[in-house]
C-alpha cells in the first residue's frame, strides 16, 4: 500500500487537508449529505469505523478544481 492509498481517520484527514475540512464533523455532514469523498466503512450501522483513502480525497479535490473558469474535466 503506497501512501496516496493509506486509510486515514477523519480527525487525520482535517490534520491533512485542514482548509478544506476543518473538523470531523464536516466530513460527517458531506458523508450524510453524500457530496463528499469515497469512504471506506468497517461495519454497516452506526458501529462502523469510517476511514478515508488518501487517493480518494485526493481525487475529489481533483473534481473540485476549477481550470479557467470551468470545472476540470
Amino acid at each position: 500500500m503506497n501512501s496516496s492509498d493509506a486509510l486515514l481517520s477523519p480527525k487525520e484527514v482535517c490534520e491533512r487537508w485542514p482548509a478544506i475540512f476543518p473538523n470531523p464533523q464536516s466530513l460527517a455532514e458531506r458523508r450524510w449529505r453524500g457530496t463528499g469523498p469515497a469512504y471506506v466503512k468497517t461495519h454497516p450501522g452506526k458501529n462502523g469505523r469510517v476511514f478515508y483513502r488518501a487517493s480518494a480525497i485526493e481525487a475529489w479535490l481533483d473534481g473540485l478544481t476549477v481550470n479557467g473558469g470551468q470545472r476540470a474535466a
